[in-house]
């Protein structure tokens, strides 16, 4: 036997004010029985209804970000490429993508501006979920810090690939890039022992990697 609510039930229960339950009766979204003493009432049925449809429309705002190490690999196509993959991983579920954000530079760069506008968008609470293609494009060192960050802030980060297969190039520039870190802050960041030091690396890896160092290091400029 079907069982009834009143309105002001069926409003606690789907979770709407009585004036839009009133609304949605007056247009026939929900069907109102009346009952012999001229009261309305809701039957069950059309409650399980309207809670499935409220859940099924529930928005969940995901925010797209993507990078790339280099003006060579945007010019490639690199960075349209984990843009084009995310847009299609969010529709397949039903994500809502509220803002695409994109950095050109390398993921030990903490004064990214696309980095920069993902957290305060993240502070404000207007994402529920990020998207990237892998954890380093979000960044090289510290993924569980920002992880943290985010979930504290009722924040998710999701991976779409779990593994990638990393330029050789973006390795070469992190790699000296950390070398003259460590070595401004030991010496000085305007020390010649610094230029000194990476010159020397340099050298090391241009004798035992396959490749041009000096063209790698012009193409990122």
């Amino acid at each position: 036997m079907e069982e009834f609510l009143s309105p002001r039930d069926a409003c606690k229960i789907v979770g709407v004010s009585y004036i839009t339950l009133w609304r949605w009766i007056r247009e026939g979204r929900v069907r109102a029985v009346r009952s012999p003493s001229g009261r309305y009432l809701i039957p069950r049925s059309e409650i399980e209804r309207l809670r499935g449809e409220e859940k099924r429309v529930e928005r969940i705002r995901a925010v797209i970000y993507a990078r790339v190490s280099s003006s060579k690999q945007k010019e490639q196509g690199d960075l349209d490429r984990q843009v084009e993959l995310l847009k299609k991983y969010a529709d397949e579920r039903g994500y809502t993508v509220v803002d695409v954000i994109t950095d050109v530079g390398s993921g030990l760069e903490e004064e990214r501006g696309g980095l920069k506008r993902l957290l305060k968008m993240v502070a404000d609470k207007r994402v529920d979920v990020v998207l990237i293609m892998y954890r380093d494009r979000l960044t090289r060192f510290g993924y569980e810090y920002l992880q943290f960050f985010f979930e504290r802030h009722g924040v998710r980060i999701e991976e779409v690939l779990q593994e990638e297969e990393e330029p050789l190039e973006e390795l070469i520039e992190d790699f000296l890039a950390i070398i003259a870190s460590f070595a401004g802050k030991i010496y000085g960041k305007r020390s010649r022992k610094v230029k000194k030091l990476v010159e020397h690396n340099k050298r090391f890896l241009q004798e035992t990697l396959p490749v041009n160092i000096e063209e790698i290091l012009e193409e990122k400029q």
